[in-house]
This record gives structure tokens, C-alpha cells and sequence, in this order.
């Protein structure tokens, strides 16, 4: 990175600092502020928010990454990768550079997403790409033995943030959980209640710190089971 572009980085996090927020130049998401440990704007982050993403150039990127989250993204039922696809931009790139500067832990994709391999314009061009993926309705389900009670907390503590139909938000970088793998959303419910993703936001840690194992895979289940849609 050039001392130009550093410059122009720590303004803009100066800027966010100073007003709480800004419109990224090229992308239709809101840059906000709300807690410096789950949603700050570093200035890799920055960067990639403003860069304008490339699908065609994101695809060839992305394959690199098809090893693990396999063509077309749609990741593995077993829960060991997510399926990217579909996923809102401003989640990707979060969720890109929190694991490229350390805040989010994962030794498996740290490799493969270094910050000298993949910049940020990069980071931009994957996640546009991802995001305009189909994504196809057979994701990976839960035993469908509890779906009420999933059903229940859902609507109760979750749809909030996540949408009716788990949707989510690229505005506010909640991620869509339709389409999603059982297993993943099991491992990363349970991960982020028991304090252990340090870019878990915190307002979910608190709601869902008080739930069991079967609350959580209750949930899991019936989110799995929400209609794809675009």
C-alpha cells in the first residue's frame, strides 16, 4: 500500500471517527460505527468498502477459495465451510478483512487471504462476486425435531436483526442466514454464546448467552429451513 493511499485511509477513519459514519464512494452500504469491537472501521476495511468490486475479476479470484467453499460457493453440509453465496457484500468484506487483520480467528483461510496476496480491491471483487451467485435450496438441515420451539426463539430474538425470512442486512452488515448449512449456523451459534469469535457482535452474545445446546440447534435448524430467496 502506498503512502498516498495510507494517508487517505487514516482520513477517512478520522472522518468516521469524528462523524460516526459515511456512504462509501462505491458501495451502496452504510459505513457506521456502533462497536469499536465488533464493527470498527480499520483501514483495510475501509479500503475495500470503497474500491468498486469487479464480479468477472472476483471470479477468477475466488478460485483459490474453491477448494474449501467449493464452485459456486454453496460451502458443505458438514458445516466445516459456509456457503458464501448470496451472502450481502458488506458481510463478505467484513468478515474477509476481520480474518486478513487478526480479529477474527480462522488458521484454515488466514493463508489463503494474507494481506499481501489478496488487497483490498481484491477483497471487493470476491464479495461482489459471491454476492451475485445463485443459491440453491439444498443447504444442509437440522433432524427437524424441534422446529417450533426454533421457530419460537427466532422470531423472539433473532429475526430482528436477521429479517423475517433471514434475509439479513447488507446496511447494517448482519448476515442473510437462508440458504445456510445446519452444522455452520450450530458451530457458530455455539461459538459465539460461549465468548469464543472475538468479531461476534455483542448484542447477539448477550441475547443467545443464556441458551442451551438444544436452544441453539433448535434455532439452527428451523434458520436452515427458511425459504432461498433472492
Amino acid at each position: 500500500m502506498g503512502m498516498g493511499m495510507v494517508k487517505d485511509c487514516c482520513m477517512a477513519l478520522g472522518l468516521l471517527l469524528a462523524c460516526g459514519g459515511v456512504f462509501a464512494d462505491d458501495a451502496a452500504v452504510w459505513i457506521g460505527i456502533k462497536d469499536a469491537a465488533w464493527n470498527e472501521m480499520y483501514p483495510e476495511r475501509i479500503e475495500a468498502m470503497r474500491a468498486k468490486g469487479d464480479a468477472v475479476r472476483g471470479e477468477s479470484e475466488f478460485v483459490i477459495c474453491q477448494g474449501c467453499h467449493r464452485p459456486g460457493a454453496v460451502g458443505r453440509a458438514d458445516g466445516s465451510y459456509p456457503r458464501l453465496a448470496g451472502q450481502h457484500v458488506s458481510v463478505l468484506i467484513k468478515q474477509m478483512t476481520d480474518v486478513q487483520t487478526e480479529r477474527r480467528s480462522n488458521p484454515k483461510m488466514a493463508p489463503f487471504i494474507h494481506l499481501h496476496e489478496i488487497l483490498p480491491q481484491h477483497v471487493a471483487d470476491i464479495a461482489v462476486y459471491l454476492h451475485a451467485l445463485p443459491v440453491p435450496a439444498n443447504q444442509g438441515q437440522g433432524p427437524g425435531d424441534k422446529l417450533e420451539r426454533g421457530r419460537l426463539l427466532y422470531e423472539k430474538d433473532c429475526a430482528s436483526c436477521h429479517g423475517n425470512r433471514g434475509e439479513g442486512s447488507d446496511e447494517k452488515f448482519y448476515p442473510r442466514v437462508s440458504g445456510q448449512h445446519f452444522k455452520y449456523l450450530l458451530r457458530e451459534s455455539q461459538t459465539i454464546r460461549d465468548g469464543k469469535r472475538r468479531n461476534a457482535n455483542p448484542v447477539m452474545v448477550k441475547v443467545i448467552k443464556s441458551y442451551t445446546d438444544e436452544d441453539i440447534a433448535a434455532v439452527a435448524d428451523f434458520m436452515s429451513r427458511l425459504p432461498v430467496r433472492p
